[in-house]
């Protein structure tokens, strides 16, 4: 199965990653980050996390995480900012790949990116390039979605949720199994599980059919 890396972005002490009235950047990715995972891993993925709540883990220790585990996907997780520590009216979702993006990166980008839009309900700032060093590094098609800016009023209080932080995780998650559905060739099969009680197969089935894969439950 297919190895995902997802990474929340920055770290609890990286200096200026809040909002004006303080809450921290990396609260709401690392919240995503987990509603992602747990998304992927119900699905059967394999789930790399290079983040750390100790420190800020360096761009290169990042990259050298998915590249050396061989992670066939990166998405990077982030809220945005605008204007520096001050309220704005900038608002917005955007999703980047790098400006020599492959095919396939503008691919997963488009996915996670509809995908973010319809769940979270925020105004769409279309997908856009940059030279990040976790676009640029990475040998996998790699994404970093901005889900919301800190400095505007309205947002900060979606992404300060737990429930908009849920909805942005398994909205990745979403795309991400969408675009994985739609470039795998070859039919795989997975046993998820061996149970005693029908009821806890049933349940493990329908958590992956929740997550957009066939399941089969045999005897």
């Amino acid at each position: 199965m297919p190895i995902v890396c997802i990474d929340a972005g920055h770290s609890y002490d990286t200096p200026g990653k809040r909002s004006p009235d303080g809450m921290k950047e990396y609260t709401f990715n690392k919240a995503a980050a987990i509603a992602a995972k747990k998304v992927l891993l119900q699905a059967g993925m394999t789930v790399l996390t290079p983040h750390r709540d100790d420190h800020d883990v360096p761009l290169t220790a990042r990259t050298d995480l998915a590249n050396n585990g061989r992670a066939d996907l990166y998405v990077s997780i982030h809220a945005n900012a605008f204007g520096g520590s001050i309220w704005n009216g900038v608002q917005g979702i955007e999703t980047y790949i790098h400006p020599h993006h492959s095919g396939e990166e503008k691919k997963l980008a488009q996915m996670i990116h509809q995908h973010l839009i319809k769940s979270a309900k925020r105004p769409d700032r279309g997908i856009k390039t940059a030279d990040f060093h976790v676009l640029r590094e990475t040998k996998m098609p790699a994404v970093l979605v901005e889900c919301g800016f800190m400095t505007n009023r309205q947002e900060k209080q979606l992404l300060a949720s737990d429930s908009y932080r849920k909805t942005c995780g398994e909205a990745i998650a979403a795309g991400v199994l969408a675009y994985l559905r739609k470039t795998v060739q070859h039919t795989f099969y997975v046993q998820t599980g061996a149970f005693s009680k029908r009821e806890n197969a049933e349940k493990q089935a329908a958590e992956l059919k929740k997550a957009g894969f066939e399941a089969i439950i045999k005897s």
